[in-house]
This record gives structure tokens, sequence and C-alpha cells, in this order.
């Protein structure tokens, strides 16, 4: 990955988030925290018993906001778990919610410190957002985080599937319709 030494740096791969070694990945959550399907439930089974028993404490998490607990069998020392918008057919305010999801994630990691988080596509699973849409809110607010003063030097996004990966290639590009 070429150009660290210039800037942060936004990338985007094919792979198992769970398997990223990065000081952060985010996890699309539910409001409980207490895991549950795709993404989240990958990353619940991939950290171990602890995770679980550490979101209990925390007493769940607002749509739009997000939450950092220890990475615990995880490769990445910690996880920012967030909590994605429902889609509603997009008038009942989604795409800022996606937003902060977004924002509130790497608040998080910088002010821990952190240098290197792994995004997921937050909330395109079974709460149904469109990837299309979700990509380029997601692109666009990572980029101005990362155009501010930041210590987080790397964000990738990891996919699970070829066109989310497409998508979010396109929203890097800047090709994306709609």
């Amino acid at each position: 990955m070429t150009g660290r030494e210039h800037g942060p740096e936004l990338v985007v791969v094919r792979g198992d988030l769970t398997r990223e070694r990065v000081d952060a990945i985010v996890n699309a959550a539910n409001p409980s925290l207490l895991g549950g399907g795709g993404v989240d439930g990958a990353i619940h089974a991939a950290a171990g018993p602890g995770l679980l028993a550490e979101c209990a404490g925390i007493g769940g998490c607002p749509p739009g906001e997000a939450r950092m607990t220890r990475g615990h069998q995880l490769p990445a020392r910690h996880v920012i778990h967030t909590v994605g918008p429902v889609w509603r057919g997009g008038g009942a305010g989604e795409d800022e919610t996606l937003a902060r999801c977004y924002r509130a994630s790497l608040r998080l990691a910088e002010e821990a410190g952190l240098e290197s988080v792994a995004f997921p596509s937050i909330a395109t699973g079974i709460y149904g957002f469109p990837i299309e849409r979700a990509s380029r809110i997601a692109v666009r607010e990572i980029r101005a985080f990362l155009a501010g003063a930041s210590r987080v030097r790397l964000v990738k996004v990891v996919t699970f599937h070829e066109a989310d990966h497409a998508a979010y290639l396109a929203a890097i590009d800047g090709t994306t319709s709609g």
C-alpha cells in the first residue's frame, strides 16, 4: 500500500473483516450489542465469549452512535460497534444516521489514538440500505474525516461480496449513479 507515508489512505479490499490486522475493526452491530447475524455474528464468533460479556456491560447503542470494546481473540486490538439505520425508503433520515455511524466510529478511533481502522459495509445487509447509496456516504464521510488533522492513517473498507466491493470502488472513483 503505497502512499501512507504521504498522508492518510482509504482502501477497499475483499476479504474477511475478522482477520484484519488493524488497530480496530468496526462492527455493524444491532442496538443491543449482544451479537446477531452477518458481520455482527462473525465478529462475535471470532472474538470469543469475552466480547459478549464486555458488550453486555455497555447497555446497548442507539443508531448513529458508536461504542468501543477490546478485540479479545481477534487480530484487531479493538472493536468499534456502530448501529446503522434500518432502510425505510430513504425519507426517515437514514442517510444522516449512516453518516453519523462513520463519524462516530472514526471519532472514537481518533480519541483512542488508533492509526488503522477497518469497516464493513454498514447497514447494507439485513438492514437493507442500498449498497450504492451506502458506499457513497461511507466514502464521503471517511474522506472528510481523513482530510482533517487525524492520527488515523489508514481506513479500510472490507467487503465480503464482489458486488459490494465493486460499489465501493465505484464510489471512490466517483462513478456511481443515483
